[in-house]
């Protein structure tokens, strides 16, 4: 039996308007002739007329790929006409009769139908799909099958119902990163504001417990800093126990910071001759004996050309009882010494460098007659005593311990007469230019011409070169000082 036969199709696939149909009789419908293989009706879809030159749109796409071209299939009579003579496939689909489906047997097929049968409600009829292409879903009426479940979601199951499916896993919570540099930054800004309110405590203490008196001239400012540091020999503390009434300068040094940075440290011998306003000609030391404070510091201004930005007054006593703030410090004398007036007694078989407390500090640098070099050698030994002072006040142990702190401020504030304007910071900066100055090796007495100058009426007095030494002031204002215009003598 050929596969085009109509009993060899399922009943879905008859040929015809698509609808089942169950093989029966047909008493109109002609006998197939013996032999012969019925023809199916040539009516198919304005798609599938035959092309001018005889070539179906099948053969020209198999010419194309290289596949041959598929065997046109049989026809077979349709209905027939009101003659009874068999209709044509072309004559049907001329007239608008239901067009007879041209599916293979097997094959999955779509009713198609024209414009105008669709327009009129008319059976639909077939549509081939090309070979090889599978049947859709929707034509096998087949199910889907379920979606897949997305990553990290649980697919739900047959055994699970809405009250027994678990819940998704929570995400993974985030651990909590430390940050070392965090507490280190929070520890730094916690030293800082202890550190800052000790200085501010600090500096209140100091500031209320200093002792002032008026010493500036009120003159116009000049270039840079400069402090004038004045030793006095009063016996009032009584550090030192003798006949002597009043106070004198015992020691004169002015400590200025040019405007360049320079720093330098120099020691006025306290028989130095100068011009003291309205007293004339008389040793410097006599101008703290005349007018106090004020009127030394107009002297020096005279001299030096220098205004005194602050004034800085130290008694033996107070020389004593910071070495002692200090913890001692280490001075050196080249040679054997036992001076009745200071008091001072000194052995180098001990050695030439020997730590001292407060008493025997005071006596090294109060210490002139047993000098051969008289007032410079004093002047020297004073500088060494305040040096070694200052070092040991801004070292780190006493920087870090606050009971070294205290004990050097009580001290300090005790043995310091200061001016009106002087403050804890003033007093800070110049420690450090005297550190600088000391460093630097800028320290000493200016150039002297003699040492036996008598201008008459007042003894022996040190004479400045060229009087008044110009030329080494005018270089200690710019800052050009060098070690060798100090004094070599």
């Amino acid at each position: 039996m050929s596969s085009t036969d109509d009993g060899d199709l399922p009943p879905s696939f008859t040929p015809g308007n698509g609808k089942p149909s169950r093989r029966t009789s047909n008493p109109a419908r002609p006998a197939r002739p013996s032999g012969q293989q019925a023809r199916r009706p040539a009516t198919t879809p304005a798609s599938f007329e035959p092309r001018p030159n005889g070539r179906s749109a099948d053969g020209d796409a198999a010419a194309h790929s290289g596949a041959a071209p598929r065997r046109p299939l049989p026809r077979r009579a349709s209905t027939s006409s009101s003659g009874g003579a068999p209709v044509r496939a072309s004559e049907t689909g001329r007239s608008g009769a239901a067009p007879r489906s041209r599916a293979r047997a097997g094959s999955s097929a779509v009713p198609l139908s024209s414009t105008s049968s669709r327009s009129a409600r008319a059976p639909e009829g077939t549509r081939v799909l090309p070979a090889g292409a599978a049947p859709s879903e929707r034509s096998r009426n087949v199910p889907r099958p379920p979606a897949a479940a997305r990553p990290g979601t649980l697919a739900p199951t047959s055994a699970l119902n809405d009250h027994t499916q678990p819940e998704p896993p929570s995400p993974p919570t985030r651990k909590r990163r430390h940050h070392p540099l965090r507490w280190v930054a929070a520890v730094l800004v916690l030293l800082l504001a202890l550190v800052g309110a000790r200085v501010a405590w600090l500096a209140h203490d100091v500031n209320s417990k200093l002792q002032r008196v008026e010493a500036l001239s009120g003159a116009d400012d000049t270039p840079g800093e400069t402090w004038l540091i004045v030793g006095s020999d009063s016996r009032a503390d009584g550090a030192v126990v003798d006949n002597t009434e009043g106070a004198r300068s015992d020691s004169i040094m002015l400590l200025h910071k040019a405007p360049g940075g320079q720093a330098s440290l120099t020691s006025l011998p306290r028989d130095t001759f100068v011009e003291i306003p309205g007293y004339g000609g008389n040793k410097i030391n006599a101008a703290y004996s005349y007018g106090g404070p004020t009127l030394l510091v107009a002297t020096v201004e005279q001299l030096t050309g220098l205004t005194v930005d602050h004034y800085v007054e130290v008694s033996m006593g107070g020389v004593s009882s910071m070495v002692d703030a200090v913890g001692g410090i280490n001075v050196c004398l080249d040679y054997d010494v036992n001076d009745a007036d200071s008091g001072l007694v000194w052995d180098t078989s001990q050695g030439e460098c020997q730590d001292v407390d407060g008493e025997k500090a005071l006596a090294y640098s109060r210490m002139r007659k047993s000098d051969p070099t008289g007032d410079i050698g004093r002047g020297l030994r004073q500088r060494a005593v305040i040096s070694a002072v200052v070092s040991k006040a801004v070292s780190t142990s006493t920087l870090t311990s606050f009971s070294q702190q205290d004990t050097l401020v009580n001290a300090g504030t005790q043995a310091l007469v200061v001016d009106q304007d002087a403050s804890m910071v003033d007093l800070g900066q110049m420690l450090l230019a005297f550190r600088s100055a000391s460093n630097a090796g800028l320290t000493g007495a200016p150039p002297i011409a003699s040492l036996d100058y008598e201008p008459g009426g007042i003894g022996a007095a040190v004479l400045l070169e060229d009087t008044t030494a110009p030329g080494f002031f005018g270089k200690l204002r710019e800052g050009t000082l060098q070690t060798s215009d100090f004094n070599q003598s």
